[in-house]
């Protein structure tokens, strides 16, 4: 037979091969990750019909090549272009990873390891990561439970929506932070409820309340002192209330009872009165702090002048000094007053004014009075002299006890006259004329006198008193809270609660007893640790600023939390898959470790987008690496796509095409041969 024949069917065999290496890598053009392969041709054996021989010096002949008949062609390798990047793919699903770079997942049927470049993952039933295709588990690195750092050690399956990640655990309050400005023209600061600030707390429960602060001002320049006023539920109700107990300082504390005692020289009030003879003090008042309307009365507002004249029916006269009252009885006043001509136009008199033509003068005008006397009846007021029983019936409307005298009527429609009116006395006292007003009582508590009062936190002791109203007293001022100080120099932080103290201390007690003798447990507050170091005392238009923040000032830790529920996941660049939270936390779950591989085209194709270790591929640790180490990086998101080039893989289609026609032929004409010499038996 013709070893043609045997060369042509070798050829078509491989070019049989190599259509199908290509017709595969059409058929996963749409394969997620895959990688395209190529094959390449080599001759095959030889025969040979005449060996190759040397020159030969001695006789002066020539070598000769050797005689080789092929016979053939095979498959020389099939290679994969596992090293080259396929395009990304947008899919939006986070789990759906895209490796870039030469690295590989690394994922487990539970017996062994395999390796793929396929990120399509979804999470199972148990919250494993797995390859949505075959449910193979993706392996990782844990994460420590004590530190919450990945443990870089023997990949295993990563389990991240297992049940304790489902959720983020509660936290109590053990950190707070006071940052902003207190300004000390702030008049807050020097009422009695301060400057209110708050905070939010956590229970190990992760129950929310509302701490209740404020500032107060001290007398010393840049020194406040804060204190707690009340602990609120999420309800707004107090505490104290919600565990029927007495006071917030049975529940937490915030500082010590201080002690500032000052003693100072305080002046008499205007409003009171010393008796040198008697040691005693007394209020003193004004009519209009005596007489039921006088403030108001419009004739004694409008006066040139005033006097009492009569008291309790007894006129007041020189050389009797002093007039008792009792509550309810009469006082008269004497007052001088000048009406203008719009004053008696306007409420309550409501004159009407005309030229009087009749009585009129070359040089000077005269006016008609028109007015409604008590009775309602018309009046006028423009008799030649006044008549000052018809002024006083129209006044009577106005004011009824007045009692007109020495009326006179000007040509610019203006008055003057004196009037007298009777006021009832709104409390006993005793009028003094040398002094024209009244004394009170003796003042049972002489710090009234100087204008003072205890209170719950300031308490008034007298020293010495002396006739010129003034008075030595000390004042204790009492409060339970932490001594705040500012420089003076600068308005920085100096102190809290001591010198040298950054930070005081907001102290839950471990129990009270209520109001009906139960036992309350307080266990599940914690202490807080409130860092004052970061406030100032600057002006700032009037207005503080001071507030308070659960956590520490750098970075938030301590500021405790409420249960929080799982809302999302994120893979970052170098497989660290993070759980996001409602309650504003995240977790470290894990991270997706990745294979490399000295020679990745050695790995052997296992199907599903697999491959497996081989001799010639290199070893995989059971460790594997951290892709950001060799460059590489994940994107969530993205899928590889394929790398087939169907513009590579057509070109070479018909290559393959003409090959195999071409090694057709050959078996044709070595037929047509044959035919040849078996016709020469005819």
């Amino acid at each position: 037979m013709m070893r043609s024949l045997f060369s042509g069917v070798a050829g078509l065999k491989t070019h049989q091969t190599r259509m199908d290496v290509i017709g595969n890598n059409i058929a996963n053009v749409n394969t997620t990750s895959y990688k395209s392969q190529s094959m390449v041709f080599s001759d095959l054996l030889y025969q040979t019909t005449q060996a190759a021989s040397g020159a030969n010096a001695a006789t002066g002949r020539g070598g000769i090549n050797a005689r080789q008949i092929g016979l053939g062609a095979k498959t020389a390798a099939i290679s994969t272009s596992i090293t080259t990047q396929g395009s990304a793919q947008s899919t939006n699903n986070p789990f759906d990873i895209m490796i870039t770079g030469d690295s590989f997942f690394i994922v487990s049927d539970g017996t062994q390891n395999f390796f793929t470049r396929d990120g399509s993952f979804t999470v199972d039933g148990a919250g494993n990561l797995v390859m949505s295709s075959t449910g193979f588990t993706v392996m990782g690195w844990e994460v420590d439970k004590e530190t919450g750092n990945i443990i870089k050690d023997t990949v295993k399956p990563l389990r991240v929506m297992e049940g304790d990640n489902m959720t983020y655990k509660a936290e109590y309050t053990t950190k707070a932070v006071a940052t902003g400005i207190v300004d000390k023209q702030d008049a807050q600061l020097n009422s009695t409820a301060g400057r209110a600030m708050t905070l939010t707390v956590y229970d190990a429960l992760g129950y929310a309340y509302t701490a209740k602060f404020s500032i107060h001002n001290l007398d010393a320049d840049g020194e406040y002192y804060v204190q707690l006023d009340d602990i609120l539920d999420s309800k707004g109700v107090s505490l104290v209330d919600v565990y029927n107990l007495s006071s917030i300082s049975e529940i937490a504390t915030f500082g010590s009872e201080q002690n500032i005692e000052t003693t100072a020289l305080y002046q008499l009030l205007d409003t009171a009165e010393y008796d040198s003879d008697t040691g005693k003090y007394s209020m003193k008042y004004n009519p209009g702090n005596i007489l039921d309307g006088y403030s108001s009365n419009q004739l004694i507002n409008a006066a040139t002048s005033t006097k009492i004249s009569a008291v309790n029916g007894t006129a007041v006269v020189a050389g009797t000094n002093e007039y008792a009252i009792d509550e309810n009885q009469n006082v008269t006043v004497t007052g001088t007053i000048k009406l203008s001509k719009s004053e008696l136009q306007a409420p309550p008199f409501n004159l009407i004014y005309a030229i009087d033509k009749d009585n009129s003068t070359d040089d000077e005008t005269k006016y008609c009075y028109y007015g409604t006397d008590v009775d309602g009846n018309s009046v006028t007021l423009n008799e030649d002299p006044p008549n000052a029983t018809a002024w006083q019936s129209v006044l009577k409307k106005s004011f009824p006890d007045v009692i007109v005298d020495n009326l006179t009527v000007n040509n610019d429609g203006s008055i003057e006259m004196n009037f007298t009116q009777d006021f009832k006395s709104l409390k006993k006292a005793t009028y003094h004329l040398d002094k024209d007003y009244f004394v009170g009582d003796e003042i049972e508590n002489p710090l009234e006198a100087y204008g003072l009062s205890d209170t719950e936190n300031t308490k008034y002791t007298f020293q010495t008193t002396a006739p010129d109203g003034q008075a030595q007293i000390t004042k204790r001022f009492t409060y339970t809270g932490n001594l705040l100080k500012f420089s003076s120099d600068d308005g920085t932080f100096v102190s809290i609660g001591g010198a040298d103290n950054d930070t005081a201390i907001l102290n839950f007690n471990e129990a009270a007893t209520s109001r009906g003798g139960e036992t309350v447990t307080l266990t599940h507050f914690s202490d807080i640790d409130i860092d004052f170091s970061h406030a100032m005392n600057v002006n700032n238009g009037g207005k503080t600023t001071a507030g308070l923040t659960g956590g520490d000032y750098e970075n938030g830790d301590g500021a405790g939390r409420m249960e929080g529920e799982m809302t999302g996941i994120e893979i970052a660049q170098d497989g660290k898959i993070t759980a996001y939270y409602d309650n504003n936390q995240s977790k470290l779950l894990g991270q997706i470790a990745v294979a490399n591989f000295a020679n990745a085209a050695g790995l052997s194709k296992q199907g599903n987008n697999l491959y497996s270790t081989t001799m010639n591929s290199g070893e995989f640790n059971g460790i594997g690496d951290d892709i950001t180490e060799g460059g590489g990086k994940m994107e969530s998101g993205v899928l590889e796509m394929s790398n087939v080039d169907l513009s590579s893989e057509f070109t070479e289609m018909i290559t393959t095409q003409r090959g195999f026609q071409a090694n057709s032929r050959i078996i044709t004409v070595s037929d047509t041969l044959l035919e040849e010499l078996v016709n020469l038996k005819r």
